[in-house]
């Protein structure tokens, strides 16, 4: 597997493409039961200022975490952040579409790169398990990502 993620500064960007329309591509990202899918499910209210409980199946002891939602644009964007000042994850989503090929452009902006080693990886591999859940296919292995793409992100340091 070939990593994709670019650090811009501080933001990580990835990108994925998908053949479906936006709004299929939407669903994916904001509907709990298609979330449970690749990422993990999340209950509460929907929508700007909200505060949602996700839980990350992918993770060890499979957590709940509170992510406030800070922008829901539907199709086109998302951004949702989690954790405190001292260790803020600002998460956002922009989709768009062409001749039927809807492109998610995913970027976290960082604090601070000095863990990019942990955190591309990480994304390379949850956008890989959108990209199987959503065309039938099993999760990827965390094992395929990381540390084999670590060196990758430390380099754009």
């Amino acid at each position: 597997m070939t990593p994709t993620g670019r650090l811009f500064g501080n933001d990580l960007v990835l990108t994925r493409t998908f053949r479906a329309p936006i709004e299929d591509v939407w669903a994916s990202l904001t509907e709990p039961e298609r979330t449970a899918r690749w990422f993990g499910p999340w209950e509460g209210e929907p929508g700007a200022g909200h505060i949602v409980k996700v839980q990350m199946v992918q993770e060890e002891g499979t957590p709940w975490m509170d992510m406030t939602i800070d922008a829901c644009e539907p199709p086109r964007r998302l951004a949702v952040s989690a954790g405190d000042e001292n260790d803020l994850w600002r998460l956002e989503v922009v989709l768009s579409e062409s001749a039927g090929v809807t492109e998610l452009r995913f970027t976290q902006h960082l604090g601070t790169t000095d863990n990019v080693g942990e955190v591309g990886p990480g994304w390379e591999f949850y956008l890989d398990a959108l990209a199987a859940a959503r065309e039938g296919r099993p999760a990827p292995d965390f094992h395929d990502y990381y540390p084999a793409m670590k060196e990758h992100f430390e380099a754009q340091r």
